[in-house]
């Protein structure tokens, strides 16, 4: 299923009837519903209980993908001959499929890496440098490993290419939607008005508030999702923001690794 995260739940209402039992379905979509906090999958299960639904995602942007540009993503799918079977479908010289159980860390990953990306995109809007998009994405994928892994995903999911793998390429591609707003929004333009400017849809606009409600819900610490979250809704500066992240308190960078 290729739609924008947004159309994810009427777009499988609308085919249920005409799925069979048993039916593959593959998500390509990445996103998180707002109001009931769920991932694609989830929706689309729900709608379609009938249906065997995995889900399909990594570092691939379309207008790459579909030039034969070498690329990589995972499949993922709640048995091993289900996602083996995709992974041969979907195998080819330039299309390198791997597969995985971990169906909620691969979506997870695919829908808040929009977030960090409008972050990194407002840093390169604000003029700052590879420094502090190398921070964004270290200290982001970080903090979307913390959610994950507290909502029973695996950590190494997020390490692999639905996670840190994404991440990069949204940060660093002007291919991307996400980052492109993110740098008008750092030039000081409004969230609607940077969407209007993209013409298309930024998936990160919808999944901040639900990444938000996720992080308060959970009780983890989002220090990134939450500035973005006030950026685009609460009309804070994007400068101010970044300004406030490199102003917290002082911590150590990972609780596990300590003297």
């Amino acid at each position: 299923m290729a739609v924008a995260s947004i159309y994810t739940r009427s777009t499988a209402k609308l085919v249920a009837p005409f799925i069979k039992e048993g039916q593959i379905i593959v998500n390509v979509a990445k996103g998180i519903e707002e109001n009931t906090l769920l991932t694609l999958t989830e929706q689309i299960s729900e709608e379609i209980p009938k249906a065997n639904v995995c889900v399909l995602s990594g570092p691939s942007h379309a207008e790459e993908v579909s030039r034969g540009i070498p690329t990589t993503c995972v499949i993922g799918a709640t048995t091993r001959e289900t996602a083996e079977y995709l992974q041969t479908i979907f195998m080819s010289p330039v299309f390198r499929v791997y597969t995985s159980s971990d169906v909620l860390g691969i979506e997870l990953g695919g829908a808040l890496k929009n977030v960090i990306a409008l972050a990194a995109g407002a840093a390169d809007g604000l003029g700052y440098g590879d420094n502090t998009k190398a921070a964004l994405i270290t200290r982001g994928i970080a903090e979307i490993s913390r959610l994950a892994v507290k909502m029973g995903a695996h950590s190494e999911t997020l390490q692999g290419l639905s996670g840190i793998g994404d991440l990069i390429v949204t940060c660093a591609s002007m291919h991307s939607r996400n980052r492109r707003a993110g740098i008008l929004i750092g030039k000081g333009y409004t969230m609607d008005e940077a969407m209007a400017e993209v013409k298309m849809v930024v998936e990160g606009v919808y999944s901040t508030k639900a990444a938000k409600a996720l992080a308060d819900k959970y009780e983890i610490s989002m220090p990134i999702v939450e500035e973005v979250n006030d950026v685009l809704f609460n009309n804070k500066p994007a400068k101010k923001a970044v300004e406030d992240l490199m102003l917290r308190d002082k911590t150590i960078e990972s609780p596990i690794v300590s003297w």
